[in-house]
């Protein structure tokens, strides 16, 4: 056991008081956010997960930040606070953010048909099972860059669930990650949409097609775009498409049974747009918190106010399906629709999105909260989102 020095013990507890005190005046209990860390410590020990970060904000300070567990459950690698995650579809917010500021700027309109902009996505057919057979009929519309944004453009995921679209899906390659940007919107092109534009709310390919048409309003690659207007401007150094050489020792892992991850060791020539970014949990927690400002972080103002609201609102009114029991969807993030009704606590008006990694992210405007969990655990994913909000809410006061 390491034996401290007084000095160095006494430094510790002082920064335990302070931390305290900081927890206490923003409304949470000193320990029950403890209690957070010790659940989250105790399964990383009995081996359920690898490791997390865990960071809570409240009223723009931060009163968790913990690193637990093993980064690399192989090498045994101890997790760090700056340990880098694959962050799945938490690049979905981060994109839709990059499309709003193009809006903002009169480059483009949510109402565009998203042929405007990328040629190969004009003429869609849609997919309508009948029997045993697949029927290809005319889209009766098509589908716009709202629809990319909300999820109701008709295109899928051919790898989760079943069904003859789902299958062309496969058989085309279009859930490869072996083409750009450009050559995916060509595989879309050859396969029908999943059901009528506007009609259904489909978790999909929506936000890949939509990191094109960023490409192609912008002129720039997407990466490119949102190092410049948004990953820059926040300071979220690393967060990025890949992890270069020199920062690979922080590369958080899972566990070796767990289904194979994203290889993000070199730069890809597929940037995207739906799943491919890496990133920290206090890069992330800045981009979550400019949001809750407002579109601004630090004097860096990436959207208006009025197109936050706009984001965090609700879009599937009259719409089929929806993300969860409880939420809408706005652009880019689930919204709660009722204080009640979903399986665990929050607010009306609070959003939050995933990644099929493990990672979460929640904000809750009402009560000024930011949370931010960061793991590599494909097959705990969902127990644990739940575990965490049912746990920081638990320890707030007021």
């Amino acid at each position: 056991m390491r034996q401290y020095t007084g000095r160095v013990f006494l430094f510790i507890a002082a920064c335990a008081l302070a931390g305290s005190a900081l927890a206490r005046d923003a409304g949470l209990d000193p320990a029950r956010l403890q209690r957070i860390e010790k659940t989250v410590w105790a399964d990383a020990q009995r081996g359920r997960i690898p490791g997390a970060v865990l960071m809570v904000a409240r009223g723009g300070k931060v009163v968790m930040y913990k690193a637990v567990g093993k980064q690399d459950p192989q090498a045994g690698t101890p997790m760090r606070n700056d340990s880098i995650f694959r962050i799945y579809s938490m690049t979905k917010p981060i994109v839709s953010v990059a499309a709003m500021i193009l809006v903002e700027e009169g480059r483009m309109q949510l109402s565009d048909p998203v042929s405007l902009h990328i040629p190969d996505l004009k003429g869609l057919k849609v997919g309508v099972e009948k029997g045993d057979g697949l029927d290809i009929v005319p889209a009766l519309r098509e589908p716009t860059v709202h629809d990319l944004m909300r999820h109701t453009s008709g295109f899928t995921y051919g790898v989760f669930g079943k069904s003859m679209v789902k299958e062309l899906y496969t058989k085309n390659g279009v859930d490869s990650s072996d083409h750009t940007n450009a050559d995916l919107v060509k595989k879309l092109a050859q396969v029908p949409l999943m059901y009528q534009p506007g009609t259904t709310w489909e978790y999909g390919r929506s936000t890949d097609v939509l990191g094109h048409v960023i490409e192609k309003v912008s002129g720039q690659p997407l990466d490119a775009f949102l190092q410049q207007r948004i990953l820059g401007p926040l300071g979220m150094k690393d967060t990025a498409f890949y992890v270069p050489p020199e920062k690979q020792s922080r590369l958080a892992e899972p566990f070796a049974a767990d289904p194979k991850m994203l290889e993000v060791r070199e730069k890809p020539k597929y940037l995207a747009g739906g799943q491919g970014l890496v990133s920290t949990a206090a890069d992330y927690l800045r981009f979550a918190q400019m949001l809750l400002n407002g579109g601004e972080l630090d004097g860096a103002r990436l959207l208006s106010k009025k197109t936050i609201d706009y984001m965090t609102s609700d879009h599937l009114a009259g719409i089929r399906g929806g993300p969860a029991p409880g939420y809408g969807f706005g652009l880019g993030f689930a919204v709660r629709l009722a204080d009640g009704q979903a399986s665990t606590p929050g607010s009306t008006g609070d959003y939050n999105w995933a990644g099929f990694g493990g990672t979460y992210f929640w904000v809750d405007p009402k009560e000024r909260l930011v949370a931010v969990w960061m793991m590599q655990s494909t097959p705990q994913r969902n127990y644990y989102r739940g575990l965490y909000r049912n746990l920081v809410y638990g320890a707030m006061t007021h």
